[in-house]
């Protein structure tokens, strides 16, 4: 599992080569373990827990889980992102397995057999794969609502994470499969708190995911707004993914670096423990 911060403006940095630059280096540096361990585990295919920010769903038609059960996802991003991006082929396959699956426990989802991804999507997985046009992986997108509430529990996503959990660990096939969460960690991007940052809190969320996720699923939407920030709440598909990983885990990699564009931009990978 590898979670990451998908804020708009690493895709400028990006398209204009700006990963060495003072202000971006210490949040790019920190994907080196991450590509070195993902050039060992080589994933056929990535379970991207992500938001929708009103490309694909707007405020008047917005589901709370949404699934991609599509051949390809194209990026149609609102401009701040990687233009030079090409279509992000899909896995129908496993898509509906974990559509099934989610249905099979009780998850009234949305089920989206054409779908666009902003840079929600796209920029966690261009960090993962810098090099080359294309992603080598496919990729199956698990859209969570944090825009519009009433927003989902943590409760509540830590639930549906542990549902895919048990769609993949069902799967027949060798497939190798990435849980890829992005988003985050504490921000906020407008209002009086524009700029709020929790550290302390961010770390405490770091820490608990390694191996006691369930010690975030007592914070009500409120207060995780509270604690971590009008967006800070996009830690929500932080524990999704968390649940989908199952069990205890190793924390192999961490990094966290404040602020990139008034973001405290983490990344962790964990894997399942021996």
């Amino acid at each position: 599992m590898v979670a990451t911060s998908h804020v708009p403006a690493i895709g400028g940095a990006i398209a204009h080569g700006r990963q060495q630059e003072t202000y971006w280096k210490p949040f790019f540096d920190g994907f080196q373990a991450v590509h070195r361990w993902l050039g060992q585990a080589k994933p056929d295919v990535v379970v991207v827990f992500y938001n929708d920010h009103g490309l694909n769903f707007f405020l008047d038609n917005l589901p709370t889980f949404a699934v991609g059960a599509a051949p390809e996802y194209r990026n149609e991003d609102e401009g701040w992102g990687i233009p030079s991006l090409g279509a992000f082929p899909g896995d129908a396959h496993l898509s509906w397995h974990i559509i099934d699956q989610l249905v099979a426990d009780e998850f009234d989802i949305a089920t989206c057999q054409q779908m666009k991804v902003d840079h929600a999507f796209s920029i966690p997985l261009k960090l993962l794969w810098p090099d080359g046009p294309a992603i080598p992986v496919r990729t199956v997108p698990i859209a969570i609502n944090t825009v519009q509430h009433p927003l989902p529990s943590a409760k509540r996503c830590l639930a549906l994470g542990t549902s895919v959990h048990r769609a993949l660990a069902s799967y027949p096939g060798d497939s190798k499969v990435l849980l890829l969460a992005t988003g985050g960690l504490s921000h906020q991007l407008d209002g009086e708190r524009a700029g709020f940052i929790n550290r302390p809190f961010d770390q405490k969320c770091l820490d608990a995911l390694v191996n006691h996720p369930e010690e975030l699923i007592g914070y009500s939407t409120r207060q995780l707004v509270e604690l971590a920030g009008t967006q800070g709440v996009e830690l929500l598909m932080w524990i999704a993914a968390r649940g989908a990983l199952g069990g205890t885990a190793a924390r192999l990699h961490m990094n966290y670096h404040i602020p990139i564009s008034n973001t405290a931009a983490a990344t962790l990978l964990l894997a399942p423990a021996a």
